[in-house]
């Protein structure tokens, strides 16, 4: 948006005369400049991920890197004698990052030309400027939350997952099975506010209205006893997906409002949105009562109308609509009624959450 810097969310590495002093293939012994495993350290707190393109030696290189305790920062390092504008494409469509949201900084004024040449919408910087990285404001993320300090872990973890399914020859049911998936769905704390913020602004795919809760809505929302304020997390014998859904219902007396469901496109092909409606119909089955589902179309929200009508949604005319009269309804949003049936567990994830306390009545 207009007035708005567009956050980093890589940077790529050269090694010689950048990340450390000296020339690796002529010096032999090259050690860091002085501050940078502290930026390097910094910019993996924040959520940055970090990733290399060097022309190097491979094997000589990673050796290097691993024998000054800095191999574990980078993702997918492309080491070699390449033009160094393909190697920052191929980590960018790897990770599937914007050209935008990627930052390439190298000592050498004709490398930085050949990047910017082919690939305009990157962001060069000099190696001079690599000890203020942390200062500038595309390296400064609005927040700090529990899945942007571990995010280098999560996507590491997500390639090897993403290897084990390549391998896998069997049905993908089974592969499902084999990865031990847990859910864990459980009320925001202060903790996951800004998780849950987080992903009411970035999630579009499989957000059920396109609606941005900000801080404010959302604590005014924890603080309603009428409210539920659910946040979704998932992991797996490879590790943690981190936070992949958020849950926003208002519970009266005779239906369940449920103003917007979100989960990250990353879970998709795991089963998170079908899995989370299973259990959130089977809740208010238990419960007695019917569900309203607000659903607003974008051009991308189309998998999640699929999964609200997969999941029985449907727009039945009933007189559980009427209690719904206080929410206000964003233009185009369709409200989607289901009456609900206890539904059978997961076959493929393991679902650990508390059940939802009984409807409340307004005034």
């Amino acid at each position: 948006m207009d007035g708005q810097v567009t956050i980093v969310k890589c940077v790529v590495w050269d090694l010689d005369n950048t990340l450390w002093k000296g020339t690796l293939l002529e010096d032999g012994e090259v050690r860091l400049f002085d501050g940078l495993r502290e930026v390097i350290e910094e910019l993996d707190r924040r959520g940055i991920l970090q990733s290399i393109a060097s022309k190097n030696d491979h094997d000589h290189a990673w050796a290097k890197l691993e024998a000054l305790g800095v191999a574990e920062y980078f993702l997918l390092p492309r080491i070699g004698w390449g033009p160094k504008s393909d190697s920052v494409r191929e980590i960018a469509e790897r990770l599937n990052f914007a050209h935008t949201t990627i930052a390439f900084i190298d000592d050498q004024p004709a490398e930085r030309a050949e990047v910017t040449y082919h690939l305009p919408d990157v962001r060069t910087y000099d190696a001079g400027q690599a000890s203020a990285l942390p200062d500038l404001p595309e390296f400064s993320p609005p927040a700090s939350t529990v899945d942007s300090r571990r995010r280098r872990e999560m996507y590491r973890a997500g390639f090897e997952r993403d290897a084990a399914r390549t391998e896998y020859t069997g049905p993908d049911e089974d592969f499902l099975r084999s990865l031990q998936l847990v859910m864990t769905i459980g009320k925001a704390g202060e903790e996951e506010l800004t998780r849950v913020e987080e992903l009411t602004l970035r999630t579009s795919q499989m957000n059920a209205t396109g609606v941005h809760y900000s801080d404010a809505a959302l604590r005014a929302l924890l603080a309603d006893p009428a409210h539920e304020v659910l946040v979704v997390t998932m992991s797996d014998r490879f590790g943690t997906h981190g936070a992949v859904g958020i849950v926003l219902l208002e519970k009266l007396a005779e239906v369940w409002h449920l103003k917007l469901l979100a989960t990250s496109c990353r879970v998709v092909s795991w089963g998170a949105g079908a899995t989370i409606l299973n259990w959130l119909c089977d809740q208010a089955a238990r419960g007695g009562v019917h569900v309203v589902a607000d659903f607003r179309r974008t051009d991308r929200n189309r998998m999640m109308e699929i999964a609200y009508r997969f999941a029985g949604f449907s727009e039945q005319d009933c007189g559980c609509r009427s209690a719904i009269t206080h929410a206000p309804e964003i233009e185009g949003t369709e409200r989607l009624h289901l009456e609900p049936a206890r539904q059978p567990a997961s076959s493929t994830v393991t679902v650990i959450a508390k059940d939802i306390e009984g409807p409340v009545a307004r005034a």
